[in-house]
């Protein structure tokens, strides 16, 4: 019992070390960001070609705004500057990914990082939520570093 809870410890340490090498991003603040962003590039190409269906329809905004209110902010932060449990939003490998990506990540969520699957909320929902994210770099395009 001892062994297997060894190996196991030894097993998830292991994946921390391996998947915690992604890049790293600074936050608003300028601090660096323990999250890294890599899930974003793993989107399949034909999902990351996808283009966002509600783009430029101010409604999804403001209900993907209402979306995140309900089911983000508590771990992205209210404008998605991130936190203690979730990365920021508005760093360039968040702002500059294609919406396909972001719909990929929002689906399938993060698991292994305590992002959960949002896959249930109805496809309209998820391309409302990318449609507010993708605000969040206008709002806050002078408070980004690179």
């Amino acid at each position: 019992m001892k062994t297997a809870f060894l190996s196991l410890s030894a097993l998830l340490l292991g994946a921390v070390v391996v998947f915690g090498q992604g890049e790293s991003a600074k936050t608003r603040s300028g601090a660096e960001s323990r999250f890294d962003y890599e899930e974003l590039a793993k989107a399949p190409d034909k999902v990351r070609a996808k283009h966002n269906p509600l783009a430029g329809d101010e409604s999804a905004v403001a209900g993907g705004k209402k979306l995140f209110e309900q089911h983000c902010a508590e771990c992205h932060g209210a404008e998605g500057e991130g936190g203690k449990k979730a990365p920021s939003l508005v760093v360039p490998a968040v702002q500059e990914a294609t919406p396909g990506a972001v719909f990929w990540v929002l689906t399938n969520g993060v698991v292994w990082r305590g992002m959960p699957v949002w896959s249930k909320l109805p496809e309209v929902q998820r391309w409302q939520l990318v449609s507010y994210v993708q605000t969040l770099k206008m709002a806050n395009s002078k408070t980004i570093l690179h």
